[in-house]
């Protein structure tokens, strides 16, 4: 499965790894422990439920069905493909836009599909630092609410947080528990505290 997860036994991390290595670490630590435990998508910052019922192999079986399958490993339908260039995953999808919209978009070299991608892909190109780190501070916000909703200089943090105002964040959180601070900050800043 791609993707990191991270589990906590009350303000404990438990494991931190692939979606097989925390479920199999959380399977075996479900016994002793008396606290509860939380599994954490690392990429939203959002618990998630795994399946840990039967064996380890059974377990790992089902993480398996969640993972979308890889652009190669797909298989061929059995029914006939209608339009399109399947191979490169190119999805038919309802656009609706104005008639100036699409008055320019066919005037484009290519067409309305080659004009869309290009713009699309601009886009993402001029703004994807920016939207890892959106991303990364929703995530480390998420996760901040659960494990950490109650603890002292949460609002705070959370206005730091979304300030971008890193400095003033780690000083906020340097008195949460260690490990609940050390992944609030690996989430927010993709590095240790």
């Amino acid at each position: 499965m791609q993707g990191t997860y991270t589990a906590f036994a009350g303000q404990r991390r438990l494991a931190s790894g692939t979606a097989g290595d925390v479920a199999l670490a959380v399977k075996r630590a479900t016994q002793p422990l008396a606290e509860p435990i939380i599994i954490f998508d690392d990429g939203t910052g959002r618990s998630i439920d795994f399946d840990l019922r039967g064996n380890d192999h059974e377990v790992l079986a089902r993480l398996e069905k969640l993972a979308p399958p890889a652009a190669e490993a797909t298989e061929a339908p059995a029914e006939p493909r209608g339009r399109g260039r399947p191979k490169l995953g190119v999805v038919a999808r309802e656009v609706t836009l104005l008639p100036r919209h699409w008055e320019w978009l066919n005037a484009q070299a290519g067409g309305a599909s080659v004009a869309l991608r290009k713009l699309v892909d601009e886009a993402r190109r001029a703004s994807g630092d920016k939207d890892r780190e959106r991303q990364a501070r929703d995530a480390a916000y998420h996760f901040m609410s659960t494990m950490a909703g109650d603890l002292p200089q949460f609002e705070e943090a959370s206005r730091a947080l979304f300030a971008d105002d890193r400095r003033r964040f780690t000083g906020l959180i340097a008195d949460w528990p260690t490990d609940i601070r050390d992944h609030v900050v690996k989430l927010a800043y993709s590095d240790p505290a």
